[in-house]
């Protein structure tokens, strides 16, 4: 799938609507909408090309003005929605699905000893509450919710909600109906 297609799909789950090149641009203004667009071109380039310095100079200047660090590298699925502006912070090495809703305060990171030594992966259709942290290499299922200020360092299942510090996990059929609008 080329790249223009994945920016229109990440752009939908925002606005809701299929838009034109031009208009996209405008939408620039929405400070998570420009941090997607430049992402998605970084990730377009091979890893060591100029276009690719290029874009993640640009790139790095958008973390430090609004506040997200989620890098090129990062393995992101289609109509990927980043809530709001503010701090999201993503490891590198993590894997994130389809349609996942990210909010402000979110950590997805890496644990670096353990049993659990890695970073998560993280399935498709899941919304991540505010300030959630999700460390380690675990595996997140999809349909999942998780509510805000949950610590996460477990597996969750397919279909389930997790809450709390530490997360309770809680079989649920639809959880995340209502929650993630404008799927792709």
């Amino acid at each position: 799938m080329d790249n223009h297609t994945i920016v229109q799909k990440d752009f939908y789950r925002d606005t809701g609507k299929w838009m034109s090149w031009l208009r996209m641009h405008l939408c620039f203004l929405k400070p998570n909408l420009h941090y997607m667009y430049r992402l998605r071109k970084a990730q377009k380039y091979t890893r060591n090309s100029l276009m690719h310095r290029i874009e993640r100079f640009r790139l790095r200047r958008l973390m430090f003005k609004y506040g997200f660090q989620i890098y090129p590298e990062t393995q992101i699925g289609e109509g990927l929605y980043l809530g709001h502006w503010g701090t999201i912070i993503v490891n590198e090495k993590a894997i994130i699905g389809k349609n996942c809703n990210l909010s402000p305060g979110v950590v997805i990171g890496q644990t670096n000893r353990g049993n659990r030594m890695g970073v998560p992966t993280i399935g498709d259709y899941v919304w991540i509450g505010v300030n959630a942290v999700i460390v380690g290499n675990i595996r997140i299922g999809n349909h999942v919710l998780i509510a805000p200020g949950a610590y996460v360092i477990t597996d969750v299942p397919d279909h389930s909600l997790v809450s709390g510090n530490p997360a309770v996990i809680t079989p649920r059929e639809n959880p995340t109906l209502g929650y993630i609008n404008n799927t792709v």
